[in-house]
């Protein structure tokens, strides 16, 4: 197949795109790769840079898939540039389905999140079917997409939202504001593994490994099973309240390993049904202690460390202010050459 993947050089389309290379697929990575190329390059590969809001829309003309990755991505992202979440998460994915659509691209994935579920009571797993109850700018805006984009769907136009598990694991372009991976990298570094309290909040979790096979899963499907559906990402083994969880990660790195609790209580909390994504025959492989493992080797090696580019909003807002303050010091469009 002929495929674009938005935000491809991100923390999932890294991972991603490799495997859709290795199984013959011929890619047009779009990225404004903000955290650098992490794509090796191939002979299957082409890289745009451009961003997603305005890039060139006859760069899908031929394609038979879009898998629309692209995304301000986590909650203190969303919260700090609100705007910028809105139009990206939002309108420009938008933007690229009815693009798609006018193009005869056949199919159009849209990775979108377990998030938009919210709070929920304790003893209730929830399913596509099931309300959501977005909390922030991150979750709201995927719910928008969501509902922005399915209606588009027709017997020539396959649309599947898949809505993803937290994620975790070790990535080319590594992210240690998850979960997993921060407690990880705490507890690697520090000894003591940070907790967002109270650890009784749920949450559904996935490896990127897995993350990424469920989207090159639904590319083979049958589009009568999966057109204008929603799929819940992630497996039954991957729910965890997130005490047990630091327990598990804690031990996985070492006995002297204590948990060390900050902020106030979390109001997310969501445990997630995963039947309709297995009924068609995707099942998660891996659970924690491999995306810990992962992780912990490739600290140990050198080969990974935490910077300011693994902290997505550090990052994002150290590239506003050099631009502010190139944009500040430019006359005429130079500087001092």
């Amino acid at each position: 197949m002929k495929i674009i993947v938005t935000g491809a050089s991100g923390y999932i389309g890294s991972i991603l795109v490799p495997k859709l290379l290795e199984q013959g697929h011929e890619v047009t990575a779009l990225d404004r790769f903000f955290f650098g190329d992490s794509l090796s390059d191939n002979k299957g590969l082409i890289k745009i840079q451009s961003d997603s809001r305005d890039y060139d829309p006859r760069v899908l003309r031929g394609k038979d898939a879009v898998i629309d990755l692209v995304a301000i991505s986590n909650d203190p992202s969303g919260d700090a540039f609100e705007e910028a979440t809105y139009e990206i998460n939002h309108l420009s994915r938008f933007r690229t389905a009815t693009l798609a659509k006018e193009y005869k691209v056949q199919r159009y994935i849209l990775p979108s999140s377990c998030s938009i579920y919210g709070f929920q009571k304790k003893n209730l797993k929830v399913t596509e079917s099931s309300p959501s109850n977005p909390l922030t700018h991150y979750s709201k805006a995927n719910e928008k997409a969501e509902k922005a984009i399915l209606p588009l769907a027709d017997n020539n136009f396959c649309i599947t939202v898949l809505r993803q598990a937290t994620v975790y694991g070790y990535s080319p372009r590594m992210r240690f504001d998850l979960a997993i991976n921060g407690m990880t990298y705490g507890a690697w570094k520090d000894r003591k593994l940070p907790l967002m309290r109270d650890g009784d909040q749920w949450r559904p979790m996935i490896h990127v490994e897995d993350t990424a096979n469920a989207i090159i899963f639904m590319l083979s499907q049958d589009k009568k099973e999966i057109n204008k559906e929603i799929f819940n990402v992630g497996s039954p083994e991957n729910c965890y309240q997130l005490r047990p969880l630091a327990e598990r990660v804690a031990k996985a790195v070492g006995n002297d390993v204590v948990i060390e609790w900050y902020g106030e209580t979390d109001t997310r909390s969501y445990n997630v049904d995963f039947e309709k994504i297995r009924s068609l025959g995707f099942y998660a492989s891996h659970q924690a202690e491999y995306g810990v493992n992962e992780i912990l080797e490739k600290l140990d090696s050198g080969l990974l460390d935490k910077t300011i580019k693994t902290i997505t909003l550090d990052w994002y807002e150290e590239i506003s202010k050099w631009h502010k303050t190139i944009k500040d010091l430019e006359i005429n469009g130079k500087m001092i050459r």
